[in-house]
């Protein structure tokens, strides 16, 4: 006589609690394009779940302060003084302003996101 229900392949897998466990993605492989995609957004969320430190605030005022010296480098047209010094003061002007103020903001906004997360977790 004829199965009267399609068997299933997989087997539950049950643990000792009685909790099943899932046993992921057990469809088509997913394509090149997705998997690229898949791995972009997990990189994002690393990238963005990671605690700021002082060393990356660092880094980002000093490629702030640098530009801006390479800029007043060569707008700096005035009669009074050289070019160079007055573009050096700026960049560690900016050096000393950029790096506390990009930390504090960095981990005001690493925070927030943070919270967003538990709760957006809270509420699931």
């Amino acid at each position: 006589m004829a199965q009267a229900k399609r068997k299933r392949r997989t087997k539950h897998r049950g643990n000792a609690a009685g909790t099943i466990e899932a046993r992921g993605r057990t469809g088509r492989p997913p394509s090149p394009d997705e998997r690229k995609r898949a791995a972009r957004n997990k990189a994002r969320e690393e990238r963005l779940t990671k605690e700021p430190t002082w060393s990356q605030s660092f880094r980002r005022a000093l490629l702030a302060a640098g530009l801006m010296f390479v800029f007043l480098l060569l707008t700096d047209h005035t009669k009074h003084g050289s070019p160079i010094i007055t573009a050096v003061v700026f960049a560690f002007v900016a050096m000393a302003i950029y790096v506390p103020a990009g930390y504090y903001l960095e981990r005001f906004l690493w925070k927030r996101r943070m919270a967003q997360m538990g709760a957006r977790a809270g509420r699931s």
